[in-house]
């Protein structure tokens, strides 16, 4: 085999010292799963040796990608930067898409307003998105969902469609094991301050909610709207409490809303556990920086980012995806309850 090392490499002289087709290095260069793992150690110790660097340009016009891919999430940016469970979704996606050449774009989008994100998606900038804290009112990225690969964290409210492929928790399941435990406490008049009810997650843990109620034949109308923050939770237990109705526990959507219902319940006196329990949703740092701790459902954000990108990774490269992929949560026991 004669090479010919006075010129710059490329990847036919790649192909020619790895003993391989050129389209075999191809698919090594572009990380495809296809590749037999002695093949691709003989392709890269043909590039080391030869000092091949890949043209990401022509790379990108040959096959008509971008090597880029969207992070929606279309929230405002107080919002976005207060909650932990996006940090934490974030670094799973960033960690599986660091085993890849695919650079992560994140896009915060303003709530009902998605035409200038929805232009650029459509643009031709990546070759998929991924969909974070999707409400019901962001119809369009469900139907983007036709024209390139989507992956929503959360299940969307808006029209099914064959081509939504979705990474969630069971919530409605979560939601009747934390009320169970309130029950199983003795905890009779159980409240629930609920997330947005444009969000399938507020909708789901208010169902679950309910369930754990009508099995156990306890009253399910102590119900006060929040909005997964810690102002819209004080707000919902101060109005709780001001129905004058008798309480002894509540069961929160989210850490966030049960911290700041907690932090009311102390300003108005009471001792929680003992004169009402709370529990959350999450297991972030609201929970362990409330006194009490506080009782909470984990959801593991960090491997729900990481099942996001993995799955939208699969999508790009032609592979068959599940259409839902459910993660599993757990009951964290701390002083609250």
């Amino acid at each position: 085999m004669s090479i010919d090392h006075g010129s710059a490499p490329t990847l036919e002289k790649v192909a020619e010292l790895a003993g391989v087709s050129r389209s075999t290095v191809s698919r090594v260069v572009n990380a495809s799963p296809r590749v037999k793992p002695e093949v691709i150690r003989a392709v890269n110790d043909a590039i080391q040796k030869l000092g091949y660097v890949p043209n990401r340009a022509a790379r990108t016009l040959a096959s008509r990608r971008t090597q880029a891919i969207a992070l929606v999430i279309p929230e405002n940016t107080a919002r976005f930067f207060a909650d932990p469970f996006f940090a934490s979704v974030i670094q799973g996606v960033a960690f599986r898409l660091a085993q890849t050449d695919y650079t992560l774009t994140l896009l915060i989008a303003a709530e009902g307003d998605p035409g200038k994100t929805r232009r650029y998606l459509q643009g031709g900038n990546v070759d998929g998105m991924l969909v974070l804290s999707h409400h019901n009112d962001d119809a369009s990225y469900v139907d983007l969902a036709g024209r390139l690969p989507v992956v929503f964290g959360g299940r969307p409210m808006s029209r099914e469609s064959e081509n939504v492929h979705v990474v969630d928790v069971d919530n409605i399941d979560a939601a009747s094991r934390a009320t169970r435990h309130l029950i199983e406490r003795g905890r009779t008049r159980i409240a629930h301050i609920t997330g947005r009810r444009d969000m399938a997650a507020g909708i789901d843990r208010l169902t679950g909610w309910r369930r754990a109620l009508d099995e156990a034949g306890l009253p399910a109308e102590l119900v006060e709207d929040g909005d997964f923050t810690p102002e819209g939770g004080a707000a919902a237990m101060r109005r709780l409490l001001d129905r004058g109705e008798p309480i002894d526990a509540v069961f929160a959507a989210s850490d966030q809303m049960a911290f700041g219902a907690l932090n009311l319940l102390r300003e108005r006196g009471m001792r929680v556990p003992d004169d009402v329990a709370v529990i959350g949703f999450d297991n972030n740092s609201y929970a362990i920086s409330s006194r009490p701790e506080l009782t909470t459902v984990e959801q593991p954000s960090i491997e729900f980012g990481t099942a996001m990108a993995e799955a939208l990774v699969r999508l790009i490269d032609g592979e068959e995806v599940d259409t839902l992929t459910l993660l599993p949560t757990r009951l964290v026991q701390r002083a609250s309850t």
